[in-house]
């Protein structure tokens, strides 16, 4: 196999939440790129995704559903579904997230509920019920979580982010521990500041804007195409020999 094609996903289903837009309709058109047919979960509708996918020649299931209160049954039966519509679902990408911004002293309980709910709690019962059938047959698959800069620092009036997107890193550390073994690698991808709805107002505010890039080594935000090649990567056999680890795309953020 040349290194080419170690990066191929034909002949593979991958499962991307948050789909519709920003970060995660940007890895699924990317998936669907590398040959993968992708089922696309948003609680946003999702036609505009679906043709975009069908264009580069992958097939596209989509499903309307906000993950906010997932229950372990619901994922079960996302996952029942989603097999039901293509052959494989051997990659599972954890996206869909949310921010609410408040200094500590003033987040509501609903608040902190509905961003761990969507942003740590979604993504491990999401994961649990990928892995089982693959675990009780011996299937191999890959699971990528989209973690943040806030997975290594603690941010400012973001508690409730911080504190999903540190469980998040933990949690990929922690079923990679218990599933590499049986054939399902779990890893990360720490996107850095990206021009998403979710940064919106950060560059909208002149100086915290500046004071973002000028800490940036690329010196400028980054986009959600750029994520394209991690979320390949991870997902493919190219990093057949990854888990538990993490893919930081952030311009060198970290480095400073």
């Amino acid at each position: 196999m040349s290194a080419l094609d170690l990066f191929s996903l034909r002949g593979r289903g991958a499962i991307v939440t948050g789909a519709a837009r920003g970060l995660g309709n940007a890895m699924a058109l990317a998936l669907a790129d590398a040959g993968a047919d992708v089922v696309a979960v948003d609680v946003e509708p999702l036609d505009a995704v679906s043709r975009a996918v069908t264009e580069r020649g992958a097939r596209c299931a989509t499903r309307e559903l906000d993950l906010r209160s997932l229950t372990p049954d619901a994922a079960a039966d996302l996952m029942a579904w989603s097999r039901s519509a293509f052959e494989d679902i051997s990659v599972l990408v954890n996206n869909a997230g949310m921010i609410r911004r408040a200094p500590a002293a003033e987040t509501s309980a609903e608040d902190w509920h509905e961003v761990i709910g969507l942003n740590l709690t979604a993504p491990f019962f999401l994961a649990q019920a990928f892995a089982q059938p693959l675990l009780r047959d011996g299937g191999r698959g890959s699971i990528v979580n989209v973690v943040s800069m806030n997975a290594f620092q603690g941010g400012m009036e973001v508690p409730a982010y911080t504190a999903s997107k540190h469980g998040l890193l933990g949690i990929t550390r922690a079923l990679a521990n218990e599933w590499t073994a049986h054939g399902i690698r779990v890893n990360g991808i720490a996107p850095g500041w990206m021009s998403t709805d979710l940064t919106l107002a950060l560059r909208e505010d002149s100086a915290r804007d500046q004071e973002l890039l000028a800490r940036m080594p690329i010196g400028r935000w980054g986009e959600p195409a750029d994520l394209a090649g991690a979320v390949v990567y991870l997902a493919s056999d190219a990093s057949s020999y990854v888990s538990g680890s993490f893919v930081a795309v952030d311009g060198g953020w970290l480095a400073r």
